[in-house]
């Protein structure tokens, strides 16, 4: 039986549903919250499917620990940092952290500062899931979630001067695959108008 909340109905109720484990509760809040956190999900990923895992295990976390949400802070960000929480234990079992030497990462600048802009979404995300999995989750969580260098060397359990290296690294090879995808589309464009 499909059981639809009323605008009314406020968050609390919601998630006091939610911790007596009642079902309809807990699909009104993973609906609520899926497109959001798949999107956070999809930047830790390599894939949709690694996406998918780690947001379904993170909103076992999130049920199992409801309980501890404070009322009256953003259950949005509470449950935004689960996930990439998530997304980091997901992180340490998938991937054998490899050091990389701060010494061979160089500053790299574009001068076609307009190239991002001609990108879609899709293909920026697509181009990130295609960093190795230790640099995609150094530009995340540096880049996207704003954590420092020795937060990330904590979290991932390596050296601070791994993750600026890393962070430089995957700021190369997003630049490069971006720039290449920009080009094709050029490319593209100019035999079309020929």
């Amino acid at each position: 039986m499909d059981i639809a909340l009323s605008f009314t109905s406020d968050e609390s109720n919601l998630i006091s549903a939610c911790l007596r484990k009642e079902r309809w509760a807990q699909k009104v809040l993973y609906e609520e919250h899926y497109p959001k956190m798949m999107g956070v999900c999809l930047r830790y990923a390599g894939n949709q499917d690694e996406a998918l895992d780690i947001m379904h295990e993170g909103f076992i976390k999130v049920f199992k620990n409801l309980h501890r949400y404070e009322p009256g802070t953003s259950l949005n960000s509470w449950i935004r940092r689960i996930m990439v929480n998530t997304a980091i234990d997901y992180y340490r079992k998938m991937v054998r952290r490899r050091t990389e030497d701060i010494e061979t990462a160089y500053n790299v600048s574009s001068d076609d500062a307009d190239a991002l802009a001609q990108l879609t979404e899709q293909e920026i995300l697509q181009a990130i899931q295609e960093l190795s999995p230790a640099y995609r989750a150094v530009f995340n969580l540096y880049i996207l979630e704003g954590y420092s260098h020795k937060e990330i060397a904590e979290a991932l359990n390596i050296t601070e001067s791994t993750s600026r290296s890393n962070l430089v690294k995957a700021r190369t090879k997003l630049q490069d695959a971006l720039l290449r995808k920009n080009s094709l589309g050029a490319n593209a464009t100019d035999v079309t108008m020929k």
